[in-house]
C-alpha cells in the first residue's frame, strides 16, 4: 500500500530538532492493526492528499527503533492505540522517549473516546487525538483536517 510523490511536486524535508535524520512532511507512517480500517485511511488520503506518499505497518513493535535507524523520518505517524503486542501508548512513549524523533507528529487515530486515554496520549506527547468516525465521508474528512494542520504548521514559509 502507498503512494510515492510523483515528478515536478514539491517535497518539505527538513532537519530533526536535533540535527539527525531528515523529516519529510510528505510521508505518513500509519500504525494501524485493523486492515479495514488500514484500507479506510488508504483510501480517503489517497484522495484528499494525492501527493503522500503512506507507509503502513500492521504492529508498534520496533517501530520507534525503526524510526531511529532511518536516514529519513516521515512528518507525521498515525498511531492506533489498541493494538497486539505492544500498545499505542507503549509505542507513542518509546518515540517520544528519543529526542532524535522529536521533529515527528504523532497523532493518536482511535476508536477510543475514553478522557483518561485522551489525558494519557496527551501527557505521553501526543501532538494530537483523534477519534476514528465510523462514517466514512466524516472519517475522510477529520483525516484530511489532520493532515492538513499538522502540513501547514510545519511548512518552512509559514
Amino acid at each position: 500500500m502507498g503512494r510515492q510523490a510523483t515528478d515536478g511536486e514539491e517535497v518539505s524535508v527538513e532537519r530533526t530538532r536535533s540535527g539527525g535524520a531528515r523529516v519529510d512532511n510528505r510521508r505518513i507512517l500509519v500504525v494501524e492493526d485493523s486492515q479495514e480500517d488500514a484500507e479506510a485511511i488508504e483510501r480517503a488520503l489517497t484522495r484528499t492528499h494525492p501527493g503522500i506518499t503512506l507507509e503502513f505497518t500492521d504492529r508498534g513493535e520496533g517501530v520507534a527503533e525503526r524510526l531511529a535507524a532511518a536516514d529519513e523520518l516521515p512528518g507525521m505517524i498515525l498511531l492506533d492505540l489498541n493494538m497486539p503486542g505492544p500498545s499505542g501508548h507503549a509505542v507513542l512513549r518509546a518515540i517520544r522517549a528519543r529526542p532524535e524523533l522529536a521533529g515527528v507528529t504523532v497523532v493518536v487515530f482511535t476508536s477510543s473516546t475514553a478522557p483518561a486515554e485522551v489525558d494519557a496520549c496527551y501527557t505521553a506527547g501526543a501532538d494530537s487525538y483523534i477519534y476514528k468516525p465510523v462514517n466514512f465521508a466524516l472519517f475522510r474528512t477529520v483525516l484530511k483536517g489532520a493532515v492538513d494542520y499538522w502540513q501547514t504548521s510545519k511548512d518552512p514559509q509559514d
